[in-house]
């Protein structure tokens, strides 16, 4: 199956828009894991598990991973996510922007290495930069659009002059990924849940392709804001909720912290069922 198709499964059996973002920091871990990066892939593959039927996508984090010189956990998680959750697509987060031949490299890296079955990238070095990754037939890409952090204002927010229009640099990106860069049909386009006003802009003008939306829960995105402006869908004949534009809403930390205790894993799925069940009252009243 392609990416879309394996979102498109993975929302008929989860009834999910809640992506479970996976960033390991093991200075949080519970009781005696705490302190140890040897034990990543044990606390990860303990919320997967837990989330394994409440998700429409897993994401991990590749930065906790490597700064814990803990990739090759990382392709043990990926391995047992094929175990456990089969019909869950996973992400690579690694917002990779470099130049075709190298680009090419970390495209090695995230669908063969890794196994993973869409990545996010910048860019910001242009078509070149993104062409390697849409050359793996059904494999998604995101690319940074409108994020979440306030420096995005810096440069996404800013107008380009010299373009018909003069439309803001994440609307130029959201236009040319809804166009003519969407080689392979499986691009999308990450944008921040804190920002519901740019979010609905960017669903104007990219009105098929899957959101990757990250702010939810600790950075306090709104989620009835986030649904409206950003997920674009209709109720099925049998009830059920089917997306014609994915809103794929991360989650990460409120849901790997929701408990220090040794019932982390039950707490993150009891966070995942109440993140889940918000997401699923805005969509009936989106």
């Amino acid at each position: 199956m392609t990416f879309l198709e394996m979102l498109g499964a993975a929302e008929q059996r989860n009834q999910s828009l809640l992506c479970v973002g996976l960033d390991p920091d093991p200075k949080r871990f519970p009781g005696a894991m705490q302190g140890d990066a040897g034990r990543i892939f044990d606390f990860c593959a303990a919320i997967v598990e837990a989330t394994a039927d409440l998700a429409l996508a897993f994401k991990p984090q590749i930065a906790y991973f490597a700064a814990h010189r803990a990739e090759e956990q990382l392709e043990r998680l990926v391995q047992h996510m094929r175990q456990v959750a089969p019909h869950v697509p996973v992400i690579l987060d690694s917002k990779r922007g470099d130049i075709g031949s190298t680009a090419e490299q970390y495209a090695i890296e995230a669908f063969e290495r890794y196994g993973c079955d869409a990545v996010t990238l910048s860019p910001f070095m242009g078509f070149d930069s993104v062409e390697p990754y849409l050359r793996r037939h059904g494999k998604g890409a995101f690319l940074l659009c409108r994020t979440s952090n306030p420096g995005g204002n810096d440069l996404q927010a800013q107008p380009l002059r010299d373009v018909d229009g003069q439309p803001l640099v994440y609307e130029h990106i959201a236009r040319l990924a809804q166009g003519p860069w969407n080689l392979n049909g499986q691009l999308g386009l990450v944008v921040g849940a804190t920002y519901p006003q740019e979010l609905a802009r960017v669903r104007e003008l990219a009105p098929t392709l899957p959101l990757l939306i990250p702010g939810e829960g600790a950075q306090g995105g709104d989620a009835a804001a986030t649904v409206r402006s950003g997920w674009r869908g209709t109720r099925t004949a049998e009830g059920k909720l089917q997306s014609s534009g994915f809103a794929i809403v991360n989650s990460s930390r409120a849901i790997l912290y929701a408990s220090s205790g040794d019932d982390f894993a039950a707490a993150a799925r009891q966070e995942a069922e109440r993140t889940r069940a918000t997401l699923a009252a805005a969509q009936l009243a989106a």
